[in-house]
């Protein structure tokens, strides 16, 4: 549904997006990672059509971005963070505002299944400006789903949001992404984990990895971690090196050892009878794997003073102009 190949932007001569690719599958949650400065919201915008790239293509569904913008466009519903709404329409006066700028010649059908999907029937002839924050970020995403578009693109859809509405957010996500293709951003890793089939981590504009959240752990890791709790504290950690496979053995506090292999081999049944035979007393024994969030790290904190001066250039180069609408570029 969305392939990215070698998207690039520049201000004069400072590179905010450098050949970044990716795909995206229908029916595919894809979690856009990054730190600030990174690059991610200046991709969305070139994603969605509101800037140009210096180089590089976006295909959405078949139509590209930049040789045919409109078709492009009709199959995006796009939820920047910070969604602009008019706080004095009511909800279902808003969607039938952006249903006129669509030209959408089925507006009531439209609006009542945007606003089932997100589930706001209830508050349709109420103002948005007397709307919870969870509810106004509700009918972002009912506007962005008026045409019922194959894709949706998501920039940052929970910040600002308390737990509950939180909570409420992403199962409506979770359930959108069961028929359409989703790119999420967003800063909170635990909502990546629970939201996305893959994960695109980008770092001072470059793709730094792409791959499932497992998938990552498992490139990332290296070796394996064995984290082993004992009865005992007069442990002497050395008798693990004659084990095959294992490479380092500490005893961080008394009677627990991390243990870490090089992965040729399973040690777990030599490390359970090592224990037995020095009369040890086993209590435990765990595998431990990186978290979403030491993968994050372990990507991205490297150079930051860089980060610094990408963010500084981005944010002093020229915000983009909103684009027009379906149906003013259409009449121009």
């Amino acid at each position: 549904m969305i392939e990215v190949v070698g998207l690039t932007k520049r201000y004069n001569d400072v590179t905010v997006v450098d050949n970044v690719s990716f795909s995206v599958a229908r029916g595919e949650v894809l979690g856009f990672l990054g730190p600030n400065g990174a690059g991610k919201t200046t991709t969305m915008r070139m994603l969605t059509g509101y800037l140009p790239a210096t180089s590089g293509s976006v295909s959405i569904a078949g139509f590209d971005v930049m040789t045919d913008p409109l078709n492009a466009r009709r199959q995006i519903g796009y939820l920047p963070e910070g969604v602009p709404l008019y706080t004095e329409m009511t909800v279902s006066g808003y969607l039938d505002h952006m249903g006129r700028l669509r030209n959408l010649a089925n507006r009531p059908e439209a609006i009542e299944r945007a606003m089932d999907l997100v589930q706001l029937s209830y508050r349709a002839h109420d103002r948005i400006g007397k709307l919870s924050k969870g509810q106004r970020q509700r009918v972002g995403l009912a506007q962005a789903l008026l045409h019922n578009p194959d894709v949706l693109i998501l920039d940052e859809p929970t910040v600002g949001l308390d737990p509950r509405q939180i909570i409420e957010v992403r199962e409506l996500i979770r359930e959108l992404g069961a028929i359409r293709t989703v790119i999420l951003s967003t800063h909170i890793l635990p909502e990546v984990s629970m939201l996305c089939n893959r994960v695109v981590i980008i770092k001072q504009g470059t793709v730094a990895a792409v791959d499932t959240p497992a998938g990552l752990t498992a490139r990332l890791q290296g070796a394996e971690r064995i984290e082993l709790e004992t009865g005992s504290t007069n442990l002497d950690v050395q008798r693990f090196y004659s084990i095959p496979g294992i490479t380092t053995a500490v005893e961080p506090t008394p009677g627990h050892v991390v243990i870490e292999t090089d992965s040729s081999r399973e040690v777990r049944p030599d490390i359970a009878q090592l224990t037995v035979t020095q009369q040890w007393n086993l209590l435990g024994m765990r595998k431990i794997t990186l978290s979403l969030e030491a993968i994050f790290l372990e990507l991205t904190t490297q150079e930051e003073s860089v980060d610094g001066i990408r963010a500084e250039a981005a944010s002093e180069a020229p915000a983009a102009q909103a684009p027009q609408s379906v149906s003013e570029q259409e009449h121009a």
